[in-house]
């Protein structure tokens, strides 16, 4: 009884969200396609309750980090859950800006399982792209991104420091983005497709594997060029061949 009211509330929760309008960014980095198709609110496989719950968890692993932070005299939090300033292209709230008295950092904090906690020997790549875009945004030259270890708590962190070039591409990447959005072509499948770890993981993977290969092997480029209306006919085509 319990249980199906507890999955209720987060499946709820979750279709309740609205349609995405701006980029977060979070997104930085991660697949253009994956993006596009949130946009337009493609077929997705939708993502189990338990699944939302791990999201919900990590927000009070943030809360847990915080508190030891806020109490202590050794480092001053100078803001918490801090918004960028408003931008044309991209939102985003960090999860807080320190002062160590000489220099100010942007704290970016990032909870994982034990197995993945284990073998982190650096920073994720994604991870390192949002935090140079808050960087970029806030005008400051460093960053902390602290990992958290869901099952032990343990902890590892890692300095980083601001790379104007890498913050300039990706955000060249997200303007370029919308306007791929906006003028409804769907982008490329991303490099590595489709044994990159964002394909494995991706909600949008059944709408993306419509291209089949060519008789040579190599994969068809339907996104170069392709409108969105007519990759919506090939999706609504297969929806009704499966039904």
């Amino acid at each position: 009884m319990l249980k199906e009211i507890i999955d209720k509330f987060y499946l709820d929760k979750e279709k309740g969200k609205r349609a995405q309008t701006s980029f977060y960014i979070s997104e930085a980095g991660k697949c253009p396609r994956q993006i596009f198709f949130k946009f337009k609110q493609a077929p997705k496989k939708e993502l189990d309750a338990n699944i939302l719950r791990l999201f919900d968890h990590g927000e009070h692993m943030h809360k847990l980090i915080m508190k030891p932070l806020l109490s202590t005299r050794d480092i001053h939090v100078v803001a918490s859950e801090v918004d960028i300033p408003p931008q044309e292209i991209v939102h985003g709230r960090a999860d807080a800006v320190l002062s160590d008295g000489k220099e100010l950092f942007v704290l970016d904090i990032k909870s994982m399982n034990s197995m993945i906690f284990r073998t982190l020997q650096e920073p994720k790549e994604e991870n390192v792209m949002q935090l140079q875009l808050y960087l970029h945004y806030f005008k400051i030259s460093k960053g902390l991104l602290l990992y958290v270890d869901k099952d032990g708590l343990n902890l590892k962190e890692f300095l980083i420091n601001y790379n104007p070039v890498l913050a300039d591409s990706l955000i060249s990447g997200l303007f370029a983005l919308r306007k791929q959005i906006d003028s409804d072509i769907v982008p490329d499948r991303i490099y590595g497709y489709p044994s990159d770890k964002q394909c494995q993981y991706c909600q949008y993977k059944a709408v993306c594997k419509i291209a089949k290969p060519n008789a040579d092997g190599y994969m068809t480029n339907i996104g170069n060029g392709m409108r969105w209306q007519e990759f919506k006919e090939k999706i609504e085509e297969m929806g009704k061949k499966e039904s």
